[in-house]
């Protein structure tokens, strides 16, 4: 899947959010308006003025809606997701070269709010990936103690965990642990016979 730069900065933004909220063990990591000042500084979140309590409800309203176009079961119900989403937002496509980027499409308006930036900017990544068929990229972690969010970029769409060092590695050793054990066992019991 080929994407340009700022769609994959924005499906980036859209992930980062998704995995703020709690999940099994985890914490919810977005509980703060100093939560939300990391996230914004973390994904470099430009034009985001001082940040509000309100501000925090309305990002994690929009951090739900995110969740609900990835646990969408077809391609119309997220586009109505990522519609209604971005009509809200109130999008509207600039082009802009601030901060020594080139030129670029921001779909927010100047000056708005955090979570309209989230909605729009995401929201478009989102169009985007749903207009090109790739859905299926949008993915949870396949491990079973693991729900994060995370987009398979990969060119034969096999990726299924959030971090293969972690929640994919920790899986195939636990599966190898479990087939060496069943093999002892097995010849175990065949020496007792």
């Amino acid at each position: 899947m080929q994407i340009n730069h700022d769609t994959r900065c924005a499906l980036d933004d859209v992930v980062d959010l998704l995995n703020t909220a709690a999940d099994g063990d985890r914490p919810d990591r977005l509980v703060s308006v100093a939560d939300l000042g990391a996230y914004v500084e973390r994904n470099s979140l430009s034009d985001v003025g001082a940040l509000t309590a309100q501000d925090l409800s309305a990002v994690r309203s929009v951090r739900e809606r995110f969740a609900r176009v990835f646990e969408a079961g077809d391609d119309r119900t997220a586009a109505g997701l990522v519609n209604a989403l971005v009509a809200e937002a109130g999008t509207t496509p600039q082009l802009t070269d601030h901060d020594g980027y080139d030129w670029h499409v921001h779909y927010f308006a100047p000056g708005a709010s955090v979570s309209h930036h989230l909605a729009a900017d995401g929201g478009m990544a989102l169009a985007f990936v749903i207009v090109s068929g790739e859905r299926d990229r949008l993915r949870r972690c396949g491990a079973p103690d693991c729900r994060r969010a995370f987009v398979d970029l990969s060119r034969n769409r096999s990726r299924r965990y959030c971090d293969s060092r972690t929640c994919g590695n920790r899986l195939h050793v636990a599966a190898y642990r479990a087939r060496q054990r069943d093999s002892a066992e097995s010849t175990e019991t065949t020496a007792r016979r």
